[in-house]
């Protein structure tokens, strides 16, 4: 059962934007605090943003000021609104959500930043 569904990936040129979805399960979204995270080739996972059920945000600092995170409560759906892209923010992004022991975890959704 697909409970997070990621969407808004693609190629794009340094210094442009994207903007990806995931759109949660209403019980996932309701129970959750939720975030992405991201991995290179050859790389580890590495934590992007968060956002908490109360709307607290949190941001790598290689992000940070590039990246904003939100959250639409009427869509269950979460964010990330990411401009001033760089080539080094390729990757593979992952939506997920996680509440104490529980994490779940979209497909993923493809970023390449490429002139």
């Amino acid at each position: 059962q697909v409970q997070l569904v990621e969407s808004g990936g693609g190629l794009v040129q340094p210094g442009g934007s994207l903007r990806l979805s995931c759109a949660a399960s209403r019980s996932i979204f309701t129970n959750n605090d939720m975030g992405w995270y991201r991995q290179a080739p050859g790389k580890e996972r590495e934590l992007v943003s968060t956002i908490t059920r109360g709307g607290s945000t949190y941001s790598a600092s290689s992000v940070k000021g590039r990246f904003t995170i939100a959250r639409d409560v009427a869509k269950n759906t979460v964010y990330l609104q990411m401009n001033l892209l760089k080539p080094e923010d390729t990757a593979v992004y992952y939506c997920t959500a996680f509440s104490g022991a529980s994490r779940y975890w979209g497909q993923g959704t493809q970023v390449t930043v490429s002139s």
